[in-house]
């Protein structure tokens, strides 16, 4: 009964439009009505208590090295870059989204804000040159959903605080299947694109390829900077995302000389925005979350799956089966949020290292992102790029089934993530 409670509380408020941290606050507070406990002030500490914690400050800032990383050209350089490298081959522009969107993702590990760049750039190309602009679309979006699975990660941040998790352990686990996606992309868009009757580029001279590798060196340096300092141990990932803003601004003001100072306040809101967004989901899923725990949920949803706890590798393409449902109908930072404390104790019981789950969990919040009715950067690519939502939708099927198959190829095969993440820890 008291699952029920939960769930219907806190769909019914989502049902009504009520924005989804308010949801969680009212589930909470049905909960605790329901539980004959309900006190304000323990809401209130949850809350305070929720985001009090030091490993959180990397999510603003790495908010904030995104921001003035599109705004002091880095994103552009790394664009050119991809260009004068793989712009010849046929196909070559679908390539340089994919390689750009890896790349950008290395750095900001923000999906909307990558995309957005990337869109805003290369549909206009890609349209000119005579590529499918549908499929161009669903490409880059597509592309974009890597950056929060390729470290650094604020959802791998987000999971890490909410199930007690080693976010270094988690970045580093990243780092794979994020490339492994990354090359599902280009299998699917070389059979894609084959019959597309476009025009390649020119090859880039070498003595030309070498200058725009020289320009992109410092935007290249970053997500050196950022991995290297955290699987050295000179940084944690908290640290790492200030040396992130810091180098960012840096390059963008002194460098590269497109980021002036009039800019920053700006920049600096936008950034402080999206921030309070963020954390005001994770105050108000905290709250949900002790209630969860005190109401011993997970043990009434153990019951339910009980027969699948002994068989880890069935268990875990239900939940994904789940999770892929739920990412319909929630964004990202709520899916993470709301599953992450009812799903972690059943893992824990069926033997499942965390580690592993948070990674295949994260990726399978990431492709919600591009499944409607929701799909945050299906719109973002839609009104970036002018491009229709329902054709938008159409262009990214092939690369949605792409990247569901390298998540369930990696639920049969859990070493493609735990053998290189052991490597690289």
């Amino acid at each position: 009964m008291t699952l029920l409670v939960f769930i219907s509380s806190l769909l019914g408020a989502m049902a009504i439009g009520v924005p989804v941290a308010f949801s969680l606050m009212l589930c909470g507070i049905t909960l605790m009505w329901y539980m004959g406990m309900f006190n304000s002030q323990i809401i209130a500490q949850n809350m305070i208590a929720g985001v009090d914690t030091f490993t959180l400050l990397a999510i603003p800032f790495f908010i904030l090295a995104g921001e003035l990383m599109n705004s002091g050209g880095l994103s552009r350089r790394i664009i050119d870059f991809a260009i004068a490298c793989v712009g010849h081959i046929r196909g070559g522009l679908g390539l340089v989204a994919i390689a750009a969107a890896v790349i950008m993702a290395s750095i900001s590990g923000s999906a909307a804000a990558d995309t957005a760049a990337l869109a805003a750039v290369l549909i206009p190309m890609m349209a000119k040159a005579g590529y499918n602009v549908p499929r161009s679309a669903g490409l880059i979006a597509a592309g974009g959903i890597i950056a929060p699975i390729i470290p650094p990660s604020m959802a791998f941040i987000v999971f890490g605080v909410a199930a007690n998790v080693s976010i270094t352990k988690l970045f580093m686990a990243g780092v794979v299947p994020g490339l492994m996606m990354g090359i599902s992309l280009v299998i699917t868009w070389l059979f894609v694109a084959r019959k597309d009757n476009v025009q390649p580029l020119p090859r880039v001279p070498g003595k030309e390829r070498l200058k725009v590798t020289g320009r992109a060196a410092w935007a290249l340096g970053m997500p050196v900077i950022i991995l290297g300092g955290i699987k050295a141990g000179v940084v944690t990932p908290t640290e790492a995302a200030v040396v992130a803003a810091m180098y960012a601004m840096f390059v963008g003001i002194f460098i590269y000389k497109e980021l002036k100072f009039r800019d920053l306040p700006g920049v600096f809101l936008q950034a402080a925005k999206t921030t309070a967004v963020i954390m005001f989901l994770v105050c108000a899923a905290l709250v949900s979350a002790w209630l969860i725990t005190a109401a011993n949920i997970p043990a009434e949803v153990s019951g339910y799956i009980e027969p699948l706890i002994d068989r880890p590798k069935l268990l875990m393409l239900v939940i994904m089966v789940l999770v892929l449902i739920v990412g319909t109908a929630l964004d990202l930072t709520p899916t993470i949020l709301i599953l992450t404390p009812v799903l972690l104790p059943i893992i824990k019981m069926a033997g499942i290292d965390p580690v592993y789950f948070g990674v295949l969990f994260i990726m399978n919040t990431c492709i919600g992102l591009l499944t409607p009715p929701v799909g945050v950067v299906l719109n973002v690519v839609s009104g970036v790029g002018r491009v229709p939502l329902g054709r938008v939708i159409h262009g990214v099927l092939p690369f949605l089934l792409a990247e569901i198959a390298v998540l369930f190829l990696l639920v049969l095969f859990p070493d493609l993530v735990l053998v290189p993440a052991r490597w690289l820890y």
